[in-house]
């Protein structure tokens, strides 16, 4: 059986390595930690906790669960689009 997956909206912000505040901001109390070495951030999750390295995105889910994406899979999931 094959499946296609549902179109959905979803809110996500890129962890630039410069942009902590905007990022605390958007994640909330599911940023638990962060390295100012390597610029990881991590990310309490659904299945617990992931790194966010810089350059990966933050997406908010459909029920506003948190989770870190890579650049190359966010680009092949997701289309930019503008509020209207």
């Amino acid at each position: 059986m094959k499946f296609r997956k549902k179109p959905v909206v979803i809110d996500a912000i890129k962890w630039t390595g410069e942009n902590f505040d905007e990022v605390k901001e958007f994640v909330g109390e599911s940023l638990f930690g962060y390295n100012p070495e390597t610029l990881d951030l991590v990310i309490k999750t659904l299945e617990g906790e992931h790194l966010a390295s810089k350059g990966d995105w933050v997406i908010k889910g459909i029920k506003s669960e948190i989770y870190p994406c890579k650049p190359d899979i966010f680009a092949m999931t997701y289309d930019f689009e503008n509020e209207k």
